[in-house]
């Protein structure tokens, strides 16, 4: 599971979207592109290795070349591998968005928006192409629920419909990419990053094999205390394509930064405390249990490669794996701690909520960004806490139950939903310092605003977590009196309407919030949880007046589009 912050930077000129032009034209199909490039501003994340050992500089040498695979695999699951645009910004759309679709708010429902003449249609390579039409994600499940597993795809042999292993269906890659990885685990012999080359080879033979769980055990074992690295390297999300049931390829490589050490000896010992709050919100079926997870460490990214690079943002924390006896166990998180510190995005950010909140509110809200690496902890903590994929309700998991959408959207909102909590419980017991309860409240509401700001579907009716979680989280607090939305001036003095927080009510509208999303998911309430979404999500009308407002107002500014550039030479 990740946390994503899409974050507001330096305005750029923004080019007026055609007007009156033909959707089939080459010339609105490249102003739509143009439009989609300048919602992204290119920011570069660079790190110099040259002072590393040899063996390190080698064994990250070859790290890239996986990286290159993993991109190649993420976009033949796409269904995207073999499209070449021919003009420069078409060219630039497509490495930046991996494959020919338009993401950003401003250009994603635009039919005319596309890298390729023709706007071909978003058809996964996971499933067959002619099967993707209509509820297919439940008609294929009801036909084989083997082909909605993590690690297979869906193929028609005649008519029948088999599932395929990762392996099988993109062997040479599949293959190249073990190649590498063992590559890199060699240039490590005879140093002391023991526990990352263990981890290597064992993802070089999942990627022979498809058995991710010896890899997830091998990466387990690796961590701050025993390795300088962070590497992640395989598939593990599924919000990428429509069923979110399929895991996305990705690669992290990232250098551990030690801060991380001491947010973990601060919230160690309280873990089973956390545990236990979560399960009394929950209630039966679900009971408390033992956890032993270990909290999250602090990582600087070097790169992101695959599903992990995203077109605009990217992932700010992650806990993995999603499956199997690791998850169970309580996996691995981190938080990215070297991202959106450039004074560009801080001053982005500024003006943007100077335009969405109140006078009276603004004062509250610090581009400091440690609050929301504290609460991004959190995030990433809880989804090792309460009900996680191990339990079942009727002998059925949440994606069976809730199916895969649904069953995403309520893990993170049960996630973002506690570290609202336990910012106010941890405050309390003393284990946080009362200074940081508000900075970090506002600093997940001026996520949450950025998150609705990007629209609740993707451009093909996927419907997207984050988005959906946010407008619950906003519009609960709204009707239990703790955030409002005026008719009055906002803190820039010029746009009309603006959020005001009412602090006082914050607690116990948060109380209440988790206690709804703990049950629910504790439960795995499907009226339940369908009434949260068509309450805040698409109300009977439609959205929430605000919501467009909110839109309008992040997308005057340009988001960081990271680049990444790795010395070595």
């Amino acid at each position: 599971m990740l946390l994503v912050l899409a974050c507001a930077t330096t305005p750029t000129a923004l080019p007026e979207p055609a007007v009156e032009a033909s959707p089939s034209t080459q010339e609105a199909r490249l102003a739509a592109v143009r439009l989609e490039l300048a919602q992204g501003r290119p920011t570069p994340v660079t790190t110099d290795l040259r002072d590393l050992p040899e063996a390190e500089r080698q064994m990250v040498g070859h790290l890239l070349v996986a990286a290159e695979i993993i991109e190649r695999l993420y976009l033949r699951q796409r269904g995207a591998f073999g499209m070449q645009p021919t003009d420069p910004d078409s060219q630039a759309l497509f490495h930046r968005n991996q494959g020919p679709w338009c993401d950003s708010p401003a250009t994603k429902d635009d039919p005319a928006c596309s890298a390729m003449d023709g706007a071909p249609p978003y058809l996964v390579d996971v499933y067959p192409p002619q099967l993707q039409t209509g509820d297919f994600c439940a008609d294929l499940e009801a036909r084989d629920a083997q082909v909605m597993d993590p690690f297979h795809v869906a193929r028609l042999q005649g008519e029948a419909l088999i599932a395929l292993p990762y392996t099988q269906a993109w062997p040479e890659d599949m293959a190249a990419a073990a190649a590498s990885l063992s590559a890199a685990a060699e240039a490590l012999e005879g140093t002391e990053e023991l526990a990352l080359q263990a981890y290597l080879r064992a993802a070089a033979q999942a990627f022979g094999d498809n058995d991710w769980q010896q890899a997830d055990v091998a990466w387990a074992a690796m961590n701050q205390r025993n390795s300088s690295w962070y590497l992640r390297v395989g598939p593990d999300e599924t919000y990428w394509e429509p069923c979110s049931r399929h895991a996305g390829f990705h690669m992290v490589l990232a250098r551990v930064n030690p801060a991380g050490l001491v947010w973990q000896d601060t919230l160690a010992p309280v873990k089973q405390d956390m545990e236990a709050s979560l399960a009394a919100l929950a209630g039966p079926p679900y009971l408390e249990r033992a956890v032993g997870f270990e909290l999250p460490e602090f990582i600087d990214v070097v790169l992101n490669a695959g599903d992990a690079r995203q077109p605009r943002g990217a992932t700010v924390g992650q806990s993995l794996p999603n499956w199997g006896p690791v998850a169970d166990a309580g996996g691995r998180t981190v938080a990215m701690t070297n991202l959106f510190k450039d004074p560009l995005t801080l001053e982005g950010q500024r003006r943007t909520m100077e335009s969405l909140l109140c006078p009276a509110t603004m004062p509250l809200w610090a581009p400091d960004g440690e609050p929301f690496l504290v609460t991004t902890v959190l995030h990433e903590a809880a989804h090792n806490l309460g009900p996680i994929g191990g339990h079942r309700v009727q002998g059925q998991s949440d994606e069976e139950r809730f199916g895969g959408p649904l069953a995403s959207m309520l893990e993170e909102l049960k996630a973002q939903t506690a570290a609202l909590y336990f910012t106010e419980h941890l405050a309390a017991d003393g284990v946080l310092s009362e200074d940081m309860v508000m900075p970090m409240h506002m600093a997940d509401l001026a996520w949450a605003m950025g998150q609705v700001a990007d629209g609740m579907n993707t451009a093909e009716g996927t419907p997207k977590a984050y988005p959906r979680l946010a407008a619950v989280q906003l519009g609960w607090l709204m009707d239990q009196g703790a955030l409002s939305w005026q008719d009055s001036l906002a803190a820039n003095g010029t746009d009309t309407g603006c959020f005001e927080l009412h602090a006082e009510a914050l607690p116990a509208a948060v109380d209440s919030l988790s206690a709804e999303v703990f049950r629910i998911k504790g439960a795995m309430d499907v009226p339940a949880a369908q009434d949260l979404e068509a309450r805040y999500v698409t109300p009977e009308g439609g959205a929430p007046a605000w919501h467009a407002l909110v839109a309008e107002r992040y997308q005057r500014e340009a988001r960081p589009s990271f680049t990444y550039t790795v010395l070595l030479d």
